[in-house]
């Protein structure tokens, strides 16, 4: 069957059953809208979890970064894993405990304030919308190279999923829907990798494959793709801090740890199952079923670079010429994702380090040179770099190494339409997670908590469905116009989170000494620093203002990771304010202590 009809059939089916949960599951209350009415199994919510948590970073750009950044991608591993951990012990089941539907409702409560409620949400909502930029920016890759639609088309399908079932289902019909998407994102990131791991080892697992032999006798994979890397002019892919310096992998596997743990689209999902112990296993599960992803993501990007380097380059690594390049190649072309430049007029295609072109290319500014290259205005100089045997002529966004490897490795096309569906599935179930976080927050936050009490219960419900689908549109915005690739926008989330809400999180349950005045401070510190920094350096919502090298970071640190230095300003902040100010009253004081306190010994402590 043709592709692009399989493809169609395969995304198609997949949107469908989306679609049949959420009605199957309509929300009809604001409890099953906001936390599925505290109803879900520990297993399933394990699921939804994974689901909601692995989203377009993890399915499309993690093995692209891997395949780039070798050793030190480590950082993105150990960071959004060992979060979890931190989400586990230190978070979920004490806010299942207080019992409340969303994140700045405990920070309301908590800090007996509702400034403290209004900053919490401004916080949420910046993180929330920073997130989802990088996954409709997954959509839109997914959409403009499988289903061969300009990328705005592609968004409004995407936009238009997403919002039959957030806005119909809520979290009752998105938990279910999650679960499904997450059996979709990993049969087709495992399948794949399991072909490749045959194809190049002859080993059928992908987490063995990984120091197994090659099959073509060149030795142990890591070591074969380091000496093929290292005569192109590439870093060792297996030795540290080649791009990155140690503390900057330090500073960013420190933000993306502690700000997994507070994110709030990840923490809602613990509001969701029927007990406080249920939270904690709950937390147990989605490790379970991350580690699945997260253990095969080594393997498929090491083997993705392989795969470039041997569809580019040719076996002898001298070089393809244009005409002979298989259709993937020119198809990505078309997607403004891949891109070359004949430097040395021969008309083969040459891959090696150095820069193809000065900037990166869009789809709007390309153009075909004299062999049908892409090429693009003021190309860089040709020089042999690091001592390759020819300079590089590619320009390859990472974010299409999962998506193109089994069109590289020539798979079946079932596999190839699979690989769409699960990126279509990592990206929508993320974002549907946090625009249903964006709506509870506006409208239970704001709305029904502080500007309009007497609101009922109807109301508040179809307020909530007005603002998801105003969240969506936002969303679609932004996918449009993405500040940079998806990995890297997901990171900026993290040190958002790590920066204003995790703090405040953690201080307002094993701290009865930080009061109003300190959070507020300490989430406003952590906030500004750290968005100021990204849009410093990084222009997402204005042109950079300085050159975004690391002689210009702070410490050395880069803006991925600087939202740990926002957390510690955080800390600091709320820590010295609260010293200064008076403390909280008794009342909050004892909650504290009941948040703590196991059922019995709270039971016995309020009396």
């Amino acid at each position: 069957m043709d592709l692009q009809i399989l493809t169609y059939l395969v995304v198609g089916a997949t949107f469908a059953l989306y679609i049949g949960i959420a009605v199957w599951a309509k929300a009809k209350t604001t409890g099953d809208f906001y936390i599925a009415g505290k109803g879900v199994h520990p297993v399933v919510n394990g699921m939804a979890t994974a689901a909601d948590w692995m989203s377009a970073a993890s399915f499309i750009s993690l093995a692209g970064l891997i395949s780039y950044l070798g050793y030190e991608a480590g950082m993105y591993l150990m960071g959004w894993t060992g979060g979890y951990v931190l989400l586990a012990m230190l978070l979920a089941p004490y806010l299942r405990k207080f019992g409340k539907f969303t994140v700045p409702e405990f920070i309301s409560e908590r800090y007996y304030s509702r400034a403290a409620r209004v900053i919490a949400v401004v916080c949420l909502i910046f993180i929330s919308f920073t997130y989802v930029a990088g996954q409709m920016r997954g959509v839109g890759i997914v959409f403009s190279r499988f289903l061969e639609l300009p990328i705005d088309k592609g968004l409004y399908l995407g936009m238009g999923v997403v919002f039959i079932y957030s806005v119909i289902g809520g979290m009752k019909g998105i938990t279910y829907t999650q679960v499904a998407q997450y059996v979709v994102l990993m049969f087709a990131y495992s399948v794949p990798a399991i072909f490749m791991a045959i194809q190049f080892t002859g080993n059928p697992v992908p987490q063995l494959a990984f120091g197994s032999q090659m099959t073509d006798g060149s030795g142990f994979l890591l070591d074969a793709l380091d000496k093929t890397l290292i005569d192109l002019g590439f870093s060792s892919y297996t030795e540290p801090f080649n791009d990155k310096s140690m503390i900057d992998v330090m500073a960013i596997t420190l933000a993306l740890m502690v700000g997994t743990a507070g994110l709030p689209h990840v923490i809602v999902r613990f509001f969701t199952v029927p007990k406080v112990s249920d939270a904690r296993k709950s937390a147990g599960w989605a490790l379970i079923f991350i580690a699945l992803l997260y253990t095969t993501a080594p393997v498929v990007g090491s083997l993705s670079r392989l795969n470039v380097i041997n569809s580019i380059n040719g076996p002898e690594n001298t070089g393809t010429a244009y005409t002979q390049m298989p259709s993937w190649f020119k198809t990505w072309e078309n997607s403004g994702l891949l891109a070359w430049f004949d430097h040395n007029n021969d008309g083969k295609l040459q891959y090696a380090a150095g820069v193809a072109f000065v900037g990166k290319p869009t789809f709007d500014d390309l153009a075909r040179g004299p062999h049908g290259e892409r090429v693009i205005d003021n190309p860089s100089s040709g020089e042999i770099v690091n001592g390759a045997p020819f300079a590089n002529e590619i320009y390859i966004d990472r974010d299409i190494m999962v998506l193109a490897n089994p069109e590289m490795a020539q798979l079946p096309n079932w596999v190839i339409a699979l690989i769409a569906a699960g990126g279509v599935a990592a990206a929508l179930s993320t974002a549907a997670g946090l625009l249903l976080v964006i709506s509870a927050s506006i409208s239970h936050d704001l709305l029904k908590s502080t500007f309009m009490h007497n609101i009922s219960e109807k109301n508040e419900l179809r307020a909530s469905r007005v603002t998801a689908a105003f969240a969506i549109l936002i969303a679609g915005y932004l996918g449009l116009h993405p500040p940079a690739f998806v990995a890297q926008v997901v990171a900026f989330a993290f040190g958002l989170a790590a920066s204003s809400l995790f703090p405040v999180l953690v201080m307002g349950i094993f701290s009865k000494r930080i009061n109003k005045y300190g959070a507020i401070c300490g989430m406003l510190t952590g906030l500004i620093f750290t968005m100021g920094y990204i849009i410093y350096f990084k222009g997402i919502f204005i042109e950079p203002m300085a050159a975004n090298t690391s002689d210009n970071w702070l410490f050395g640190i880069s803006p991925e990771g600087i939202g740990s230095i926002g957390m510690c300003l955080n800390f600091l902040v709320a820590f010295s304010v609260s010293s200064l100010t008076p403390p909280p009253p008794q009342s909050v004081q004892n909650m504290v202590e009941r948040i703590r306190l196991p059922n019995a010994a709270a039971a016995a402590h309020d009396h």
